[in-house]
Protein backbone atom coordinates (compact mmCIF):
# COMPACT_ATOMS: atom_id res chain seq x y z
CA UNK A 1 0.00 0.00 0.00
CA UNK A 2 1.19 3.34 -0.95
CA UNK A 3 0.72 6.17 1.71
CA UNK A 4 0.63 10.00 0.81
CA UNK A 5 0.50 12.63 2.77
CA UNK A 6 0.38 16.36 2.31
CA UNK A 7 1.05 19.03 4.63
CA UNK A 8 2.16 22.67 5.69
CA UNK A 9 4.35 22.97 8.63
CA UNK A 10 4.56 26.69 8.27
CA UNK A 11 7.53 28.66 7.68
CA UNK A 12 10.09 26.07 7.77
CA UNK A 13 8.83 24.66 11.10
CA UNK A 14 10.77 27.18 12.38
CA UNK A 15 9.30 30.54 13.50
CA UNK A 16 11.21 34.09 14.05
CA UNK A 17 11.37 34.75 17.49
CA UNK A 18 9.31 31.63 18.71
CA UNK A 19 9.64 27.90 19.13
CA UNK A 20 11.44 25.68 16.55
CA UNK A 21 9.33 23.20 15.51
CA UNK A 22 11.18 21.14 13.30
CA UNK A 23 11.47 18.13 15.75
CA UNK A 24 8.24 17.65 16.08
CA UNK A 25 8.04 17.93 12.49
CA UNK A 26 10.03 15.17 11.70
CA UNK A 27 8.27 12.83 14.59
CA UNK A 28 4.91 12.96 13.17
CA UNK A 29 6.63 12.65 9.64
CA UNK A 30 8.23 9.11 11.13
CA UNK A 31 5.12 8.54 12.96
CA UNK A 32 2.64 7.92 9.32
CA UNK A 33 5.49 6.82 7.62
CA UNK A 34 4.11 8.24 4.30
CA UNK A 35 5.74 6.74 0.82
CA UNK A 36 5.14 10.10 -0.99
CA UNK A 37 5.30 13.30 1.15
CA UNK A 38 4.19 16.71 -0.06
CA UNK A 39 5.36 19.67 2.43
CA UNK A 40 4.72 23.47 1.93
CA UNK A 41 6.24 26.40 3.14
CA UNK A 42 9.65 25.10 3.32
CA UNK A 43 11.45 28.36 4.14
CA UNK A 44 15.27 28.09 4.22
CA UNK A 45 14.94 24.44 2.75
CA UNK A 46 16.62 26.01 -0.25
CA UNK A 47 19.85 27.03 1.66
CA UNK A 48 22.88 25.42 3.69
CA UNK A 49 21.53 21.32 2.74
CA UNK A 50 18.77 21.65 4.99
CA UNK A 51 16.27 19.95 3.00
CA UNK A 52 18.53 17.13 2.34
CA UNK A 53 19.16 16.87 6.20
CA UNK A 54 15.03 16.62 7.02
CA UNK A 55 14.93 14.20 3.97
CA UNK A 56 17.79 12.27 5.50
CA UNK A 57 15.90 12.00 9.00
CA UNK A 58 12.68 10.81 7.48
CA UNK A 59 14.34 8.27 4.98
CA UNK A 60 13.10 10.04 2.19
CA UNK A 61 14.46 11.33 -1.33
CA UNK A 62 13.70 15.00 -1.44
CA UNK A 63 12.49 16.97 -4.75
CA UNK A 64 12.47 20.50 -4.08
CA UNK A 65 10.74 23.22 -5.63
CA UNK A 66 12.18 26.93 -5.50
CA UNK A 67 10.31 29.85 -5.25
CA UNK A 68 11.04 33.45 -6.63
CA UNK A 69 8.53 35.13 -4.41
CA UNK A 70 7.43 32.83 -1.67
CA UNK A 71 8.23 29.37 -0.01
CA UNK A 72 9.68 26.49 -1.51
CA UNK A 73 7.59 23.09 -1.73
CA UNK A 74 9.10 19.69 -2.27
CA UNK A 75 7.52 15.93 -2.93
CA UNK A 76 9.78 13.71 -1.27
CA UNK A 77 9.55 9.60 -2.06
CA UNK A 78 10.14 6.63 0.79
CA UNK A 79 12.03 3.80 -1.02
CA UNK A 80 11.57 1.14 -2.38
CA UNK A 81 9.23 3.61 -4.68
CA UNK A 82 11.35 4.97 -7.06
CA UNK A 83 11.54 8.57 -8.63
CA UNK A 84 11.78 7.90 -12.21
CA UNK A 85 11.25 11.76 -12.94
CA UNK A 86 10.98 15.12 -11.64
CA UNK A 87 10.86 18.98 -11.71
CA UNK A 88 9.38 22.00 -11.10
CA UNK A 89 6.04 23.32 -13.38
CA UNK A 90 7.66 26.64 -14.54
CA UNK A 91 5.20 28.99 -14.17
CA UNK A 92 5.49 32.10 -11.80
CA UNK A 93 3.69 30.59 -8.84
CA UNK A 94 3.59 32.80 -5.87
CA UNK A 95 5.42 29.76 -3.96
CA UNK A 96 5.95 26.76 -6.13
CA UNK A 97 5.21 23.95 -7.49
CA UNK A 98 6.63 20.79 -7.59
CA UNK A 99 6.56 17.56 -10.14
CA UNK A 100 7.68 13.88 -9.32
CA UNK A 101 7.05 11.00 -10.98
CA UNK A 102 6.94 7.64 -8.98
CA UNK A 103 7.06 4.19 -10.25
CA UNK A 104 4.16 1.93 -9.31
CA UNK A 105 2.40 -1.47 -9.93
CA UNK A 106 -0.24 0.55 -11.71
CA UNK A 107 2.23 2.46 -13.99
CA UNK A 108 3.80 5.74 -13.38
CA UNK A 109 1.92 7.74 -10.77
CA UNK A 110 2.43 11.68 -11.14
CA UNK A 111 1.99 13.75 -8.30
CA UNK A 112 1.81 17.84 -8.49
CA UNK A 113 2.50 19.46 -5.10
CA UNK A 114 1.75 23.13 -4.28
CA UNK A 115 0.72 25.96 -2.01
CA UNK A 116 -1.35 28.33 -3.64
CA UNK A 117 -1.63 32.06 -3.48
CA UNK A 118 -3.35 33.03 0.03
CA UNK A 119 -4.65 36.59 -0.74
CA UNK A 120 -6.58 36.23 -3.96
CA UNK A 121 -9.14 34.23 -5.49
CA UNK A 122 -8.58 35.50 -8.82
CA UNK A 123 -4.91 34.59 -8.71
CA UNK A 124 -5.18 31.11 -7.17
CA UNK A 125 -7.59 30.46 -10.45
CA UNK A 126 -4.45 31.54 -12.47
CA UNK A 127 -2.74 29.05 -10.50
CA UNK A 128 -4.81 26.51 -10.70
CA UNK A 129 -5.16 26.52 -14.55
CA UNK A 130 -1.03 26.04 -14.64
CA UNK A 131 -1.59 23.16 -12.67
CA UNK A 132 -4.02 21.88 -14.84
CA UNK A 133 -2.16 22.32 -17.93
CA UNK A 134 0.88 20.67 -16.12
CA UNK A 135 -1.89 17.72 -15.63
CA UNK A 136 -3.02 17.41 -19.11
CA UNK A 137 0.21 17.39 -20.24
CA UNK A 138 1.04 13.84 -18.34
CA UNK A 139 -0.36 11.30 -20.54
CA UNK A 140 -0.84 8.72 -17.49
CA UNK A 141 -4.18 7.95 -15.78
CA UNK A 142 -2.90 8.02 -12.27
CA UNK A 143 -1.91 11.71 -11.04
CA UNK A 144 -2.14 13.35 -8.21
CA UNK A 145 -2.72 17.16 -7.03
CA UNK A 146 -2.02 18.17 -3.65
CA UNK A 147 -0.83 20.57 -0.65
CA UNK A 148 -2.43 23.51 0.87
CA UNK A 149 -4.71 25.37 -1.79
CA UNK A 150 -5.83 28.08 -0.06
CA UNK A 151 -9.21 27.46 -1.50
CA UNK A 152 -13.17 26.40 -0.10
CA UNK A 153 -15.01 23.46 -0.96
CA UNK A 154 -17.58 24.52 -3.39
CA UNK A 155 -19.65 21.56 -2.16
CA UNK A 156 -20.62 23.67 1.25
CA UNK A 157 -22.21 26.30 2.42
CA UNK A 158 -18.98 28.51 3.98
CA UNK A 159 -21.52 32.25 4.61
CA UNK A 160 -21.31 31.77 8.36
CA UNK A 161 -17.95 30.61 8.75
CA UNK A 162 -16.62 33.59 7.18
CA UNK A 163 -19.01 35.95 8.50
CA UNK A 164 -17.15 35.39 11.77
CA UNK A 165 -13.45 35.89 10.39
CA UNK A 166 -12.15 39.56 10.36
CA UNK A 167 -12.41 41.59 7.08
CA UNK A 168 -8.58 41.22 6.67
CA UNK A 169 -8.88 37.30 6.00
CA UNK A 170 -12.60 36.95 5.26
CA UNK A 171 -11.60 38.69 2.05
CA UNK A 172 -9.21 36.14 0.86
CA UNK A 173 -11.95 33.82 0.66
CA UNK A 174 -14.38 35.97 -1.51
CA UNK A 175 -14.64 37.29 -4.93
CA UNK A 176 -13.56 40.99 -5.86
CA UNK A 177 -16.84 41.82 -5.71
CA UNK A 178 -17.15 40.63 -1.71
CA UNK A 179 -20.36 39.30 -1.77
CA UNK A 180 -19.74 35.87 -2.66
CA UNK A 181 -17.77 33.30 -1.82
CA UNK A 182 -14.83 32.51 -4.13
CA UNK A 183 -14.58 28.46 -4.45
CA UNK A 184 -13.28 28.78 -7.98
CA UNK A 185 -9.59 27.05 -7.57
CA UNK A 186 -11.14 24.18 -6.15
CA UNK A 187 -14.40 24.14 -8.89
CA UNK A 188 -11.68 24.09 -11.86
CA UNK A 189 -9.69 21.21 -10.52
CA UNK A 190 -13.10 19.29 -9.86
CA UNK A 191 -14.34 19.86 -13.72
CA UNK A 192 -11.02 19.28 -15.17
CA UNK A 193 -11.55 15.43 -13.50
CA UNK A 194 -9.98 15.05 -10.15
CA UNK A 195 -11.62 13.80 -7.29
CA UNK A 196 -12.03 15.35 -4.03
CA UNK A 197 -10.07 11.71 -2.13
CA UNK A 198 -11.48 13.19 1.36
CA UNK A 199 -15.75 13.56 0.86
CA UNK A 200 -15.30 10.70 -0.77
CA UNK A 201 -14.05 8.34 1.27
CA UNK A 202 -15.84 9.65 4.31
CA UNK A 203 -19.35 10.30 2.99
CA UNK A 204 -20.79 9.97 6.52
CA UNK A 205 -18.42 12.20 8.09
CA UNK A 206 -19.43 15.47 9.15
CA UNK A 207 -18.17 18.46 7.54
CA UNK A 208 -15.64 19.63 10.37
CA UNK A 209 -14.02 16.58 10.62
CA UNK A 210 -12.09 17.24 7.48
CA UNK A 211 -10.38 20.65 8.17
CA UNK A 212 -7.20 20.97 8.21
CA UNK A 213 -6.93 24.44 10.00
CA UNK A 214 -6.48 25.98 12.70
CA UNK A 215 -4.33 23.49 14.89
CA UNK A 216 -3.96 24.22 19.05
CA UNK A 217 -0.73 26.51 17.54
CA UNK A 218 -3.37 29.02 16.60
CA UNK A 219 -3.86 30.45 12.92
CA UNK A 220 -6.13 34.21 13.25
CA UNK A 221 -6.36 33.82 9.84
CA UNK A 222 -8.59 30.48 10.02
CA UNK A 223 -12.54 29.59 11.01
CA UNK A 224 -12.01 26.03 11.22
CA UNK A 225 -11.96 24.91 7.71
CA UNK A 226 -10.35 22.40 5.11
CA UNK A 227 -8.06 24.22 2.76
CA UNK A 228 -5.68 21.57 2.22
CA UNK A 229 -6.56 18.76 -0.14
CA UNK A 230 -5.59 15.52 -2.02
CA UNK A 231 -6.83 15.75 -5.63
CA UNK A 232 -6.97 12.14 -7.86
CA UNK A 233 -7.59 10.70 -10.97
CA UNK A 234 -10.93 8.78 -11.29
CA UNK A 235 -8.08 5.91 -11.11
CA UNK A 236 -6.35 7.10 -8.00
CA UNK A 237 -9.47 7.72 -6.35
CA UNK A 238 -10.84 3.93 -7.23
CA UNK A 239 -7.87 2.55 -5.40
CA UNK A 240 -8.22 4.79 -1.90
CA UNK A 241 -8.68 2.72 0.94
CA UNK A 242 -8.55 5.77 3.87
CA UNK A 243 -8.31 9.22 4.00
CA UNK A 244 -7.41 11.17 7.18
CA UNK A 245 -6.52 14.37 9.23
CA UNK A 246 -4.05 13.55 11.53
CA UNK A 247 -4.99 15.32 14.68
CA UNK A 248 -3.12 12.93 16.96
CA UNK A 249 -0.01 13.84 19.30
CA UNK A 250 2.25 16.51 18.33
CA UNK A 251 0.43 16.94 14.90
CA UNK A 252 -1.70 19.60 17.20
CA UNK A 253 1.04 21.95 17.66
CA UNK A 254 4.02 20.90 15.36
CA UNK A 255 2.22 23.46 12.31
CA UNK A 256 -1.63 25.37 11.93
CA UNK A 257 -2.12 23.12 9.71
CA UNK A 258 -2.66 19.18 10.12
CA UNK A 259 -1.34 16.73 7.77
CA UNK A 260 -3.41 15.07 5.30
CA UNK A 261 -2.95 11.23 4.47
CA UNK A 262 -4.51 8.80 2.17
CA UNK A 263 -3.74 5.18 1.89
CA UNK A 264 -3.76 4.00 -1.98
CA UNK A 265 -3.96 0.30 -3.27
CA UNK A 266 -0.33 0.88 -4.70
CA UNK A 267 2.73 -1.08 -4.29
CA UNK A 268 6.35 0.00 -5.60
CA UNK A 269 6.75 -0.81 -9.75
Amino acid sequence: MLRVMTWNIRTGGRDRGGPDRLDQVVQVIDEQAPDVLALQELRGFDRDGLMATVAGRVGMTPNLARSCFGQPVAVLVRPPYRVVDAGSVRRPFHHAAARVVVATSAGPFTVLGTHLYPYSGGRRRMEVDWLVAAMRRNQGPLTLVTGDLNSLDPTVDHTARLAGMPTLYRRRHLRRSGDAVDTRAIARLLAAGLVDLWPSANVDAPEAAGHTVPTRLGGAEFAGMRLDYLLGSTAVAQRVLECRVIRDGVAATASDHYPLLATLELSPG
